[in-house]
């Protein structure tokens, strides 16, 4: 069974297609700036890449590109459409109506549609890719997979906000996380690589990347989780705010004059660390000035720190111990100094990373010292392969 994977971003749309009796990639790639005519595809298949520059003015043109190149015959990975036996959608926000992966049908596409008020860039995004493979490959089985699903075993007392109960039977206001499937993943895997069964183990862990979230997995299930109500939610990242005082925003807006949606579009893409630093919202680039004499990028870097390693200490406080700490996602996986940075401030924890074993990227290890309470694991995340196997079983 081969099984495409899709992630629509506004103006995006990555994409794996899966051969699952192996659970090998057979190609991927990611169409970029959809809509603009700048746009371009980076494909990739058995080791090489092509990029394309083309204009695609909204996603179904884009799944009409990427299809284009699955069959191409120079680097062929399909010879047919109909080898195409289902199709996985990754969704933002599942909100309250969905704790689990679904087989799509117009039912669940207005679900998605109406969580859309929790992931306005994301969830619109997805129905549009829905929408282009219905047009493209009609009859095919596609399902749903919800960055939010793992995170509905949160308490009540977790994931309510100290607000006026009406607003959140009213308009559903509470948190939701995100990254759920990702978190999901590597604590799976943490715990095979701890040969222990997870009903027994206490982990928190990190999916550090663009966007970023931090969650306190007890007995294999999330009780906790740093993003709230929309991603924004949580620790500072690269463009996104974090938590704030609330009236850190009423007073900027009354300051400014600003309505909801200018607000909302400065703590989504113009706060954060590129905030902070002033510098191009790129964290490779912040994390590199910050060595190089940048002050305001050694600020941004020890507020990221500082941020990441307050929420592990306060999950393993909620979870009453802790056993592991997972490090996932672009900066999780890539970023050694920012493991040892983040590691060094919870030493009081019992915390201890080997330098050594820490010079590594995107390999799943053990770094912890042999002296460390508490185990450190590197673990590339593989959210592509969770909605691939949920999308086989659904489908069969």
């Amino acid at each position: 069974m081969k099984i495409l994977i899709l992630n629509c971003g506004s103006s995006s749309l990555k994409y794996q297609l899966i051969d699952m009796t192996d659970e090998s990639v057979v190609a991927k790639g990611n169409f970029e700036r959809i809509g603009e005519k700048e746009s371009f595809l980076t494909h990739k298949i058995a080791g090489e890449k092509y990029v394309y520059q083309e204009v695609a003015l909204n996603h179904e043109e884009a799944l009409k590109i990427i299809m284009r190149e699955l069959l191409n015959p120079e680097h062929q990975a399909i010879q047919d459409l109909s080898e195409i036996d289902a199709v996985g959608h990754r969704i933002v926000a599942g909100g309250e109506l969905f704790d689990k992966s679904v087989l799509i049908d117009e039912k669940v596409i207005e679900g998605i549609e109406e969580c859309s008020k929790l992931a306005p860039l994301h969830n619109p995004a997805a129905i549009l890719g829905i929408k282009a493979c219905q047009a493209e490959m009609p009859g095919v089985p596609m399902v749903a997979t919800f960055d939010t699903a793992f995170h509905q075993t949160m308490p009540k007392e977790n994931y309510l906000y100290p607000i006026p109960y009406e607003y959140y039977t009213k308009y559903g206001i509470r948190k939701y996380g995100a990254h759920g499937t990702s978190h999901q993943f590597v604590s799976q895997l943490a715990a095979e690589m701890m040969h222990q069964d997870i009903q027994t183990l206490k982990i928190v862990t990190c999916h550090l990347g663009q966007g970023a979230s931090i969650c306190a997995v007890d007995g294999g299930k999330s009780i906790d989780t740093s993003m709230g109500l929309t991603p924004l939610g949580g620790i500072t990242m690269v463009t996104r705010s974090g938590d704030l005082d609330p009236s850190v925003v009423t007073a900027i807006m009354k300051n400014e004059n600003l309505t909801p949606d200018a607000m909302e579009n400065i703590l989504n893409k113009q706060s954060g660390l590129t905030a902070i630093s002033a510098l191009p919202p790129d964290f490779r680039t912040i994390e590199a000035a910050s060595y190089e004499g940048n002050a305001k990028a050694k600020v941004a870097i020890q507020k990221f720190v500082s941020t990441v390693a307050q929420f592990i200490a306060r999950y393993a406080a909620e979870m009453e111990g802790l056993d592991a700490i997972v490090f996932t996602g672009g900066i999780g996986e890539n970023q050694f100094r920012i493991r040892e940075a983040i590691c060094n401030k919870l030493k009081f924890m019992g915390v201890e990373i080997s330098s050594e074993k820490n010079e590594v990227k995107g390999e799943q290890i053990d770094l912890s010292a042999p002296t460390s309470k508490i185990k450190i694991l590197l673990i590339p995340t593989n959210e592509e392969l969770v909605i691939a196997r949920d999308t086989m079983h659904l489908v069969k």
